[in-house]
């Protein structure tokens, strides 16, 4: 991102943004709730259209792409959402294939409903996650942690080159939340993938995280190495005194 700005209705929801996400690195979005990370976030699928400034992803200026083109970037980033986006009446196996849609014709993916495919790599995900077992359980009768997995197994079959995750942990308590978090560090354990995530805990982000990103009213605070940054930085990041 170069000198991003986006507004809604008339309000900054970011400004002047630069950032650069390498292959391999995992970045932590932080900063309080309205600093502009889920914005941050939604521009990198072209959810939100930014205002000023580039937006490039996966090597291509998102803005400057037709619908092909923009589909073929979405095929190489996985989501995993605070909200999950889990159909809850299906069998775990039928969510973790959401992971290949991008991959599979309408026809297959449609059979798959009937007769799932791919099931060992379905279980393999799952396993990876720990819930091997859940493979077959109605997904609406998991814990939330577990769904939380399913979520995570889900775009481990996807192999995505980006993974973005939306406050992925916010629901969970500490120990879940560190376990979920660290999964999805995992995911991307290879030099050619990157992890963008937002995320409330700030130990947790400096914890697992190569770099984090410090967000204030649309503005970037701090770029720091996570090795780097100290509770002045925190201090001054959730500061919420008169400026």
């Amino acid at each position: 991102m170069r000198g991003v700005d986006v507004s809604y209705d008339g309000r900054p929801a970011l400004r002047g943004v630069d950032l650069v996400v390498r292959e391999g690195e995992r970045v932590a979005l932080v900063g309080p709730s309205g600093a502009g990370k889920s914005t941050l976030l939604r521009l990198c699928t072209a959810a939100v259209r930014q205002d000023a400034g580039e937006v490039e992803v996966l090597g291509r200026p998102l803005a400057r792409l037709g619908a092909g083109g923009l589909a073929a970037v979405r095929r190489r980033v996985g989501t995993v959402h605070q909200r999950l986006h889990l159909v809850g009446r299906l069998r775990v196996v039928h969510n973790v294939n959401a992971g290949h849609l991008g991959r599979w014709s309408t026809a297959r993916a449609l059979a798959s409903l009937v007769r799932p495919r791919e099931v060992e790599t379905a279980r393999a995900a799952l396993e990876q996650t720990g819930i091997g077992d859940k493979l077959f359980a109605r997904t609406d009768e998991l814990s939330g942690g577990e769904q939380q997995r399913v979520a995570v197994a889900r775009v481990l079959v996807q192999r995505p080159d980006l993974v973005l995750a939306d406050e992925p942990v916010a629901s969970l308590d500490p120990a879940r939340a560190d376990e979920v978090l660290a999964l999805l560090c995992e995911t991307v354990a290879t030099p050619r993938r990157a992890l963008l995530v937002s995320l409330h805990d700030f130990d947790l982000a400096v914890r697992r995280c190569d770099r984090v990103v410090g967000l204030r009213e649309g503005r970037v605070v701090f770029d720091r190495p996570a090795s780097d940054v100290d509770e002045e930085m925190r201090a001054a990041l959730y500061d919420t005194a008169p400026r």
